[in-house]
């Protein structure tokens, strides 16, 4: 063991088998009275989750107290037993009462993080924080991990830095902070507003005023079962913005998918909407059935045009993408109308499928591109531009890099295009992943905490 004396000769610091600790062992009065009770130490999240190379990751909050003592008197010390993440790999800030731990990770996997305090007379607290790191990916620097959830699918942008972002695994809704990584802000799940228990497979969002439309697959299971909640579209009213925002329920429709089955029907089977849904019918197939884009027409507040994932058009390799346009949107959710379709649109995106779809306010649109099949980490993505004329073709911004994990499922806002520079966020669901090296899906990770997609800033203005 080694000592070293610190400024005003009062503090030691003790290094012995790989653990760092710092002590305080008198501070004044306080070193002589006769006893300062029993510290203790809460943290704000027993789990955490980082990345090798990360820009901004979670930290965790480190409440300490004691009885009798300044809580300033008391030091917050950590440890590592693994390669994930050794000791001087572990930073703590703050004082008083409140600290922060914080890992910059150097090796994917798990390993438990002790976090120690040593109060002013010797007594000391720990906790284990179980912490677990993902590989390094492209553009680190740019990336960030939104947690509680892997599977994002589809965001709409609230202003003051902030996105409500959707998950086709369950139904809840989550507000981040698009610059940090961590937990949601906010939850919401309006399950019970719609009438549904099971998940509405959300894959499409967009937002007019103050309403948000969402959108389910309408597809089939994995299983090519009908399950209804997924034939769902439904509204939320936002109010309020950035941190502050609050949404609440709207209304909602369980019949489009049928409605886009007889308007396909009556139109020769165009485009085999009925055998894309009938039973057994796998909706991430070429021939499958599976909308997971939805965006509003140029300068329309009521036609929205629903993006497929399943069927290309035709359903041949180097098909193109099929747009249907809803003209009566509005009065689909606000009233339970029949849904009314326009003339479909077909988009040359060199055999790739829309993930995503989204536009602002100049009529700028950015595509998400990618393959109908499941195999999303082998598969290639793109981003495009469009201005929203049928007419006219969308034209490649980028290839996005697929060696790392997840699949690209959503942008969030779209910049002015024109402007050098202008960059774009997009969206990974990466429920499939094995994030963490040791074959578990994100999706089935014990711990929401663990469990997270990764949001990463594009160039693609000028």
């Amino acid at each position: 063991m080694q000592d070293y004396l610190l400024p005003r000769g009062r503090r030691t610091l003790a290094v012995a088998s790989g653990v760092l600790a710092l002590a305080v062992t008198g501070l004044g009065s306080q070193a002589r009275a006769a006893s300062f009770g029993t510290p203790t130490l809460s943290l704000s999240a027993a789990y955490l989750s980082g990345a090798v190379g990360a820009s901004g990751d979670p930290v965790a909050k480190v409440t300490v107290a004691q009885s009798g003592a300044d809580a300033g008197a008391l030091t917050v010390t950590k440890s590592s037993k693994t390669s994930v993440a050794t000791t001087s790999d572990v930073t703590v800030t703050g004082t008083g009462a409140t600290r922060q731990v914080a890992v910059a990770a150097r090796g994917r996997g798990y390993t438990d993080l002790t976090v120690k305090i040593t109060g002013v007379d010797g007594e000391t607290a720990t906790k284990t924080l179980h912490y677990a790191a993902s590989a390094a990916v492209q553009q680190a620097a740019d990336s960030r991990y939104f947690t509680g959830s892997s599977d994002a699918s589809a965001a709409v942008d609230v202003g003051g830095g902030y996105a409500v972002v959707a998950d086709d695994e369950s139904n809840a809704l989550r507000l981040y902070d698009r610059s940090a990584s961590g937990a949601p802000v906010k939850t919401w799940d309006f399950s019970s507003n719609i009438g549904v228990s099971k998940e509405i497979d959300i894959e499409g969002a967009t937002r007019v005023g103050d309403t948000i439309y969402w959108t389910g697959s309408l597809g089939n299971n994995k299983d090519g079962e009908y399950k209804s909640a997924r034939n769902t579209v439904f509204t939320t009213k936002v109010s309020g913005s950035g941190a502050a925002t609050v949404l609440s329920y709207g209304g909602s429709y369980g019949k489009l998918r049928d409605d886009l089955v007889a308007w396909d029907e009556a139109h020769g089977d165009r485009y085999g909407f009925a055998a894309g849904t009938a039973g057994g019918q796998v909706p991430k197939q070429i021939d499958g059935f599976n909308v997971e884009g939805l965006e509003f027409a140029p300068g329309s507040t009521t036609t929205a045009y629903l993006g497929f994932r399943a069927p290309l058009a035709p359903a041949v390799t180097g098909g193109k993408a099929l747009l249907v346009p809803v003209t009566n949107i509005d009065k689909v959710i606000g009233s339970g109308a029949t849904a009314v379709f326009g003339t479909p649109i077909e988009l040359d995106l060199d055999g790739l499928s829309v993930r995503d779809l989204r536009k602002n306010a100049a009529n700028q649109y950015l595509i998400v591109a990618g393959s109908w099949a499941a195999d999303d980490n082998s598969d290639p993505y793109a981003l495009y531009s469009w201005d929203g004329d049928p007419a006219h073709a969308p034209v490649k911004r980028l290839d996005l890099p697929t060696s790392d994990p997840g699949g690209w499922e959503s942008v969030v806002d779209v910049p002015d295009l024109t402007v050098p520079g202008a960059r774009a966020q997009l969206i990974t669901d990466d429920g499939s992943a094995d994030l963490y090296g040791d074959g578990t899906e994100a999706k089935d990770l014990t711990h929401p905490e663990w469990k997270k997609s990764r949001a990463t800033w594009f160039t693609i203005g000028g």
